[in-house]
């Protein structure tokens, strides 16, 4: 039905999906069902029926450019979407409003690619370090989880990158799996966020006790540095600076330096956990991705002055994020009346925007399921619509960690192919898991064989 919007313009009620037909597509799995309503829709704004809560669904990237970047101020982060990931990471990174200014007026000089290259010796130090490590596991033969693995290499370097030596390797090492079980605790909040908080659902205790883990690392952590009043370069020592005369500055502080955390570490390590069943699916990527290392690597330690040689690697990541966004689902609240692409969204409404359903569109990506990071080969973004692809969302909102997961991702995919044939165990298919990011539901398990540059077998 179109109606008049007071004015000249005609805009119209978006179509409906009843109840029972949402309902049903959930449950055979919420990614697959979002994906196949927003290609049926060929990116049409449409309205899902889950009762009382009738979010519209927002996947066409003309759309999703309105809400997440020209009209992104019409459209808040505020609603019962982001009430479960408030409860850990606070509401200075991912909030709205003064407190969320301040907070990116602070850290944006701190994430700019310059500052990032500044940080680069020192990731590649720990990335070294900690695959050096893995020759031990190499050689006894036991496998690896990918997941775990990949969260802790990750989480060294990016520790001694943002906090210097102001935080000691066993605390830094709390961090991450304590983030991992909030993460994957509060699926169900996320999904059904109208359940009340009175109501006690499945993972709230663990998201609780993760946060107490969290805020047991992080509040001493700014104690210390406040009392040295240390005039490092380093993150803690420039948000106690920034924030001295903050009356609720710990606090602000601690918001900051967990969402800061999360952004620089969760979508590189879920990605990199993605990464090894899909080369075993693909053995002519894998090869492709050795011989890349071997020529521009050599014998000796990866470097970031190989990074930007690294092509072929960064088309792989790209495609893993089309594929696998770490960041699968995102809600936008209208702030007032508005219309988008002719639909009339009242005052209110909650609004998904989902990576994983944008990124499959027939109309802007040829043979969309398949894996292919020929799609990212110098020049073909070109081709592509701007918010055909936003795995770091887009706006004044974009992930402060894009330019950080570029250069960590490639040092770390460099530095375990130099050196080790890792092999999947289990046949699959791994399958996604829509979780707080979107990791694979089953364990991806490695054996590391040792290789040298020659040895280019595919994983098996």
């Amino acid at each position: 039905m179109s109606v008049h919007d007071g004015g000249d313009t005609l805009v119209r009620r978006a179509a409906a999906i009843p109840f029972h037909r949402v309902l049903r597509r959930l449950a055979r799995g919420p990614l697959k069902a979002l994906a196949e309503i927003g290609g049926e829709a060929r990116g049409e704004v449409v309205r899902l029926g889950l009762g009382p809560f009738r979010p519209y669904l927002v996947t066409h990237p003309d759309h999703v450019q309105q809400v997440m970047r020209g009209g992104w101020s019409e459209f808040a982060r505020e609603g019962m979407f982001w009430r479960p990931l408030r409860r850990v990471l606070g509401t200075t990174v991912i909030g709205e409003g003064p407190a969320w200014e301040s907070s990116r007026k602070i850290l944006q000089p701190l994430f700019t690619a310059r500052y990032v290259a500044s940080l680069a010796e020192g990731l590649a130090g720990a990335v070294t370090e900690s695959v050096d490590e893995l020759d031990e596991v190499a050689r006894s033969g036991r496998p690896i989880d990918a997941a775990e693995e990949m969260a802790a290499i990750v989480n060294r370097a990016v520790v001694r990158a943002l906090f210097g030596d102001k935080i000691s390797r066993a605390d830094g090492e709390l961090l991450a799996p304590a983030l991992d079980a909030a993460a994957t605790s509060m699926g169900l909040r996320l999904l059904m966020p109208s359940i009340p908080y009175s109501v006690r659902v499945p993972g709230d205790r663990a998201v609780t006790a993760a946060t107490a883990v969290v805020d047991g690392v992080v509040y001493p952590l700014i104690s210390k540095a406040r009392a040295g009043h240390d005039e490092g370069p380093d993150i803690v020592s420039a948000l106690c600076r920034a924030r001295a005369a903050d009356q609720d500055g710990d606090r602000r502080i601690r918001d900051d330096l967990v969402g800061i955390y999360v952004g620089a570490t969760e979508t590189t390590a879920t990605a990199l956990t993605w990464l090894w069943p899909v080369l075993k699916d693909h053995p002519e990527v894998y090869a492709r991705l050795v011989d890349e290392i071997d020529r521009v690597v050599g014998p000796g330690p990866v470097r970031p002055s190989h990074v930007p040689e690294l092509r072929y690697t960064k088309s792989v990541l790209q495609e893993l994020l089309r594929l696998y966004p770490v960041a699968w689902l995102w809600s936008r609240t209208a702030v007032g009346p508005a219309e988008l692409g002719g639909v009339r969204i009242e005052a209110g409404a909650q609004l998904l925007i989902s990576p994983y359903a944008t990124h499959r569109l027939d109309e802007f990506w040829d043979r969309p399921a398949d894996f292919d990071p020929e799609r990212f080969a110098p020049g073909a973004a070109t081709r592509r619509h701007r918010y055909a692809y936003f795995p770091f969302g887009g706006g004044p909102h974009q992930c402060l960690g894009r330019h950080l997961f570029y250069l960590e991702a490639p040092l770390i995919i460099a530095a375990v192919l130099r050196r080790f044939r890792p092999v999947v165990r289990g046949a699959g298919p791994f399958t996604p898991f829509p979780a707080v990011t979107l990791r694979p539901r089953q364990k991806v398990e490695l054996d590391l064989l040792p290789r040298t540059p020659r040895a280019r077998d595919p994983l098996i």
